[in-house]
């Protein structure tokens, strides 16, 4: 457990463009991710917000910080997961968010905050007792003015880390915030989504010449080392869908595939357990079925040996 690392006094609010701040709270695993934030003319455009009150009102201090005075007129949620959407109920009213219609969804529908499962040890404390969506939703691209400034919105077409996945683009700092369609050196998770998908839409990130890239999980990415980080995750998503494929074919359940496949480079990436979440996803795909979360997170649990770790 990477606890030391993952303390919230190690995030950091960077400037990665002008105007334009990533928010990295190391080590990227369970329910600590990457947030941004996007200043212009007409005030601060928000890229998430974090898991836990603790961590959310750090990085809303530093981007006061960074920002001044300047009102937080949106907040852009990249998917419906909780560790990049609890904070929403920390926001001004006067806040505007946007996501995905499924991202909508998917948060007025989540039970976590008053009904979590003993999934992680230990157990996250949200110290945020109530769930806020976004108001405004796209279905495949939206485009905000800040001042001058263009900060576009884009969904891949498909369900990949999750149906909703959203991208920000400022292109005047050549800057993408992907969400959680990239995660830098942490297994990705797609349990939610569909592999296939998680697949198809790196071909769609490679499109956006970026100069940084700000992953969902894990550290800032330089535009020359993208292609190979697209790559990596492009060999994990063939070998989910390889293992599941053969397991299947033996008559294997998703946790006897995962016990059975050997991760080889993949091993030495955090949460190595997805790899069962991730093939309940292939094989829910494979047999047009839904996937059965509770099912999924046991047996998670079971070839972790216990609760999945965590320092939130």
């Amino acid at each position: 457990m990477h606890i030391e690392n993952a303390h919230p006094d190690r995030a950091t609010l960077s400037e990665v463009g002008p105007g334009v701040h990533a928010w990295v709270q190391p080590d990227g695993s369970w329910w600590i991710n990457n947030a941004g934030a996007v200043l212009g003319d007409d005030g601060i455009v928000l890229v998430d917000t974090c898991a836990t009150a603790q961590r959310t009102h750090r990085f809303l201090d530093a981007v006061r910080d960074a920002g001044g005075d300047a009102p937080i007129r949106f907040a852009v949620n990249t998917h419906l997961h909780g560790d990049h959407t609890h904070g929403n109920a920390l926001l001004p009213d006067s806040t505007v968010l946007i996501g995905h219609s499924e991202t909508r969804a998917g948060i007025l529908a989540d039970t976590l905050l008053t009904n979590l499962p003993p999934v992680w040890q230990p157990s996250p404390e949200w110290g945020i007792s109530e769930h806020r969506a976004p108001t405004v939703v796209l279905q495949d691209s939206l485009t905000l003015h800040n001042g001058d400034r263009r900060i576009e919105l884009h969904h891949p077409g498909h369900a990949a880390h999750t149906p909703g996945d959203v991208v920000v683009w400022v292109p005047d700092a050549e800057v993408l915030f992907t969400g959680d369609l990239i995660f830098h050196g942490v297994t990705p998770l797609v349990f939610m989504g569909s592999v296939e998908g998680a697949l198809k839409s790196l071909d769609w990130l490679a499109g956006f010449a970026a100069a940084t890239v700000v992953p969902g999980h894990g550290s800032l990415l330089p535009g020359s080392a993208f292609p190979r980080v697209l790559e990596d995750h492009a060999r994990y998503y063939r070998f989910v869908l390889d293992t599941a494929r053969q397991a299947r074919t033996d008559g294997l359940t998703p946790l006897e595939a995962a016990q059975r496949c050997d991760l080889g480079e993949f091993a030495a990436w955090p949460d190595r357990e997805r790899i069962v979440l991730n093939l309940h996803r292939a094989y829910a795909d494979a047999d047009d079925t839904e996937l059965d979360l509770l099912a999924a997170f046991t047996d998670a649990i079971t070839y972790n040996g216990g609760p999945l770790n965590c320092a939130v």
